[in-house]
C-alpha cells in the first residue's frame, strides 16, 4: 500500500471539530445516551475515517469499548448501514449492531468489532500464511450470498453500472491525465462498457457488500469464553463499511477480496482462494455453474468493471475532496485494467486506450514463419 503523503488525523486523540454547532450537538447526544449504555465520556478518541465524509470515534465501557459513527445528514444517510447491519445480522455475519441512533443528526452507536482490520495483520511476505483469514471471508461471504433475497437491496443494473464506469474517463482520463475525448475515444468506451456490462448481468445476482476486502473486514480477535473459565476463543472475522450493499452480479464481492485497491497477490494465490470459493459456493447451491473456468472469466471481467470505476473514484477523492492519498494507489488498478485486458480480444481496444493515456509503449512485435 502507498504512504500517504497528507497527514491523517492521528487516532485514539480527542476528536477535532470544525462546526461548532455540530460539535454542540454531538455532546448532548453523547450525554444522552452515555447513562444506558455506561460511557466513560472522557475516554471518547478517534478510531478512524474513510473516503467518506464518515468519522468513527471509540468509546469505554465496563464491558469494553463501542464505536461512534459521526455522519453529517446533510452528507451521509445512515438509513442503508442501518439496514445492511440487520440483514448480515439475520445471514449470520460478525457486524456491528446499531445500540442507538439519532437519525436526524447522524449520530449513531454501535459494537465494536476490534481494533485491527485484516489488512492490518496480513503477511505481505507469505501469502500462503494468511490462508485461515481469507477462508473466514470467504466462509462471511457465502453466509451474506446465500441470505440474499431479491427486492430488498436496490438493483446493481445496467443503469449503475454504466454510471460507475463514467467514473473512470469523467475523472481519471479527462481530468486527472487532461486526455481529450475525441470521438474515437468515446467510440472504444462505449463499445467496452457495453461488453462488460452485458458479460456482469449474465451471472445471477445475489447480495452484493461492493466493497468487500481486507480494509473493511476486521479480523478475529481473542475473547475470554466464560464457559471455558476464561480461556481465550477467537472471535469471528467481522464486516464493515456495507453501507453501499446492492443486489447484483455473484462474481463481484470475490473479485473485490481478491483484487485489492490496496494490495496486490500473485495469481496463483488468487486463483487458491477463488477456487475454494467456488467449490464452496458450488457445495452451498449457489449459481456459480459447473466450469471454473467460465467462472473465473466472469470474476475477472467484474474486477475490470470495479477498476475502472474506483481509478475514476480514487481521481476524484484527490481533484473534488482533496484526498491525494488514494490517488497514489492508482497504478496498482491501471496494471489490473492492462492485465484483463490482454487477455480478452475483445478488450484489446482498450487495452489500447489506457496505455496511450498512461505513455507506455509497447514494443511492435511481428512473428515469421507461422502458419
Amino acid at each position: 500500500m502507498s504512504q500517504d503523503p497528507t497527514p491523517e488525523p492521528t487516532l485514539n486523540a480527542a476528536p477535532a471539530w470544525s462546526d461548532a454547532s455540530r460539535e454542540a450537538a454531538f455532546n448532548t447526544w453523547l450525554t444522552q445516551v452515555s447513562p444506558t449504555h455506561q460511557l466513560a465520556v472522557d475516554s471518547l478518541r478517534l478510531a478512524s475515517a474513510d473516503a467518506s465524509f464518515r468519522r468513527y470515534f471509540r468509546i469505554d465501557t465496563p464491558q469494553g469499548s463501542c464505536i461512534i459513527m459521526d455522519a453529517p445528514p446533510d452528507k451521509e444517510d445512515c438509513r442503508p448501514f442501518a439496514k445492511v447491519a440487520q440483514l448480515m445480522q439475520a445471514a449470520g455475519v460478525h457486524a456491528p449492531e446499531v445500540l442507538a441512533w439519532d437519525e436526524p443528526q447522524g449520530f449513531m452507536l454501535l459494537t465494536d468489532l476490534g481494533a485491527q482490520t485484516m489488512m492490518q495483520v496480513i503477511n505481505r511476505e507469505q501469502p500462503q500464511a494468511n490462508f485461515g483469514l481469507y477462508m473466514q471471508a470467504v466462509d462471511a461471504l457465502l453466509a451474506w450470498q446465500l441470505a440474499s433475497q431479491p427486492g430488498v437491496l436496490p438493483p446493481y443494473d445496467e443503469a449503475l453500472l454504466r454510471r460507475e464506469m463514467e467514473l473512470f474517463p469523467e475523472w481519471y482520463l479527462v481530468k486527472h491525465k487532461g486526455a481529450v475525448m475525441d470521438e474515437a475515444m468515446r467510440f472504444t468506451l462505449d463499445n467496452t462498457f457495453k461488453q462488460i456490462i452485458a458479460h456482469n448481468l449474465s451471472w445471477p445476482s445475489v447480495y452484493v457488500h461492493r466493497d468487500f476486502m481486507p480494509r473493511n473486514l476486521m479480523a478475529p480477535t481473542l475473547v475470554a469464553d466464560s464457559m471455558t473459565s476464561g480461556t481465550a476463543q477467537a472471535s469471528r472475522l467481522g464486516v464493515l463499511d456495507f453501507q453501499d450493499a446492492v443486489y447484483g452480479p455473484l462474481t463481484y464481492d470475490i473479485a473485490s477480496l481478491m483484487r485489492d485497491a490496496f494490495l496486490t497477490w500473485e495469481e496463483d494465490f488468487c486463483l487458491d482462494i477463488t477456487i475454494r470459493y467456488w467449490e464452496k459456493a458450488r457445495t452451498a447451491g449457489l449459481p456459480v455453474g459447473d466450469d471454473f473456468g467460465e467462472f473465473y472469466r466472469g470474476v475477472e471481467w467484474m474486477g475490470l468493471q470495479r477498476h475502472l470505476k474506483v481509478a475514476g473514484i480514487f481521481a476524484r477523492l484527490t481533484l473534488r475532496d482533496g484526498k491525494p492519498q488514494y490517488l497514489a494507489d492508482t497504478p496498482r488498478f491501471i496494471a489490473y485494467i492492462r492485465a484483463t485486458c490482454e487477455r480478452y480480444r475483445e478488450l484489446k481496444p482498450l487495452l489500447r486506450l489506457v496505455e496511450k493515456v498512461e505513455g507506455i509503449e509497447m514494443p511492435n512485435v511481428f512473428g515469421f514463419g507461422r502458419a
